[in-house]
């Protein structure tokens, strides 16, 4: 008996083993639940990314995917510059205001209420003005009004007995009495004129209407401004310094607006201070091409006549790292860019003077410099 149970015990061992084997050579499967997901994906060595130095690596398919472009410096001596806030003046010898002198309400002109925008031209009647009068004082003229007619109809009488009595009166009789019909006759016109006359308001300049502020029936006052007319060609720029010296020491300036930059003729500056600061007056050329507009503030690049040595370096070059330091991205090898902490100083608006960060030679990146700031 013990010899059948030891050789039973034995195949059930063997069938275990067996039944392991197969086990491990077949793939198994968690529960429902119990897997963890597919396994994380491998990082690409050959694609961007910063490096522990703090530079970034950048194959050559991705800069030209991300379309940088670099540039090669060179120390240079350039002009100090200084940043001023402008505004948009209209030109006295080409802009103007419509003003009443009279109060009263507004009437279309014969091609009706100009818009803004519109193109005008000198001495062209804008709108009428119907002078307002008040009941009483009307009245008053109205009354003066007949008085002057019942007179001058006796004086009429009066001529014309004289002049069938020529013969037998004195001529000096004759000549007083054409002389009052002749004053009755104006002071008629001109106390009726009163009443019904309208003053014509026309444009001073030929131009463009920058603001309109009235419609037809608006009660005007006396002196308000009602058409402003600018010749968009002739603009000029006035800018606050606040260190008077700089006026004596202007060697050129720069215009920024937005993307564009355009040169300005300094046209001299102000002796009286507005606001702590002293205003310089520029004039625009071409400014049509800018469109500008009568009261837009503007930055205006003023550059002095003393130099200094620096980098002439595009803005858009200028990144913010980490710690919120300006920094520009310089190409130390084919594939490999690292920032360089830089001081700067305003230059002409499109680029900047470069103090300290950088030296002849270096490769600049500037553009794509923002892409190539956001690796990590």
């Amino acid at each position: 008996m013990k010899k059948i149970n030891t050789q039973k015990t034995r195949h059930w061992m063997a069938l275990a083993t067996a039944v392991t084997l197969a086990g491990a050579a077949m793939p198994t499967y968690a529960g429902e639940g119990h897997d963890h997901g597919p396994a994380p994906a491998m990082a690409n060595a050959n694609g961007p990314q910063r490096m522990a130095d703090g530079s970034v690596f950048l194959p050559k398919p991705a800069q030209r995917q991300l379309n940088v472009r670099t540039l090669v410096v060179e120390t240079a001596e350039l002009p100090r510059a200084f940043e001023l806030n402008g505004q948009v003046l209209m030109d006295p010898n080409a802009g103007g205001k419509v003003q009443p002198i009279n109060a009263g309400r507004i009437e279309p002109g014969p091609n009706g209420l100009p818009n803004a925008g519109q193109v005008v031209k000198k001495g062209q009647v804008l709108a009428y003005v119907i002078n307002g009068v008040a009941p009483l004082e009307r009245s008053s003229q109205s009354a003066q009004l007949a008085e002057f007619r019942a007179a001058k109809a006796l004086a009429e009488k009066r001529l014309t007995r004289l002049r069938e009595l020529s013969d037998t009166v004195p001529r000096k009789e004759v000549e007083a009495a054409e002389s009052e019909v002749f004053s009755l006759t104006e002071r008629i016109t001109a106390v009726s004129g009163g009443l019904s006359s309208k003053e014509a308001l026309v444009a001073p300049v030929s131009g463009v209407i920058a603001s309109a502020h009235v419609v037809a029936g608006q009660v005007v006052d006396t002196r308000e401004l009602i058409f402003e007319i600018v010749d968009p060609k002739r603009l000029r720029i006035e800018a606050l310094a606040f260190d008077s010296a700089l006026a004596n020491n202007i060697g050129g300036a720069t215009l920024a607006v937005g993307e564009q930059r355009t040169p300005l003729l300094f046209i001299g500056a102000a002796r009286n201070l507005r606001e702590q600061a002293l205003p310089l007056n520029f004039q625009v050329q071409s400014p049509e091409q800018l469109g500008l507009a009568v009261g837009q503030p503007v930055k205006v690049y003023v550059q002095s006549k003393q130099k200094t040595q620096g980098i002439a370096v595009p803005q858009s070059a200028l990144m913010k790292n980490a710690t919120n330091q300006n920094v520009v991205w310089v190409k130390s090898a084919p594939e490999q860019f690292e920032p360089r902490t830089v001081t700067f100083e305003p230059l002409d608006g499109a680029r900047v003077t470069v103090i300290s960060g950088l030296k002849s030679g270096d490769r600049v990146a500037t553009q794509g410099a923002t892409l190539i700031n956001q690796v990590r």
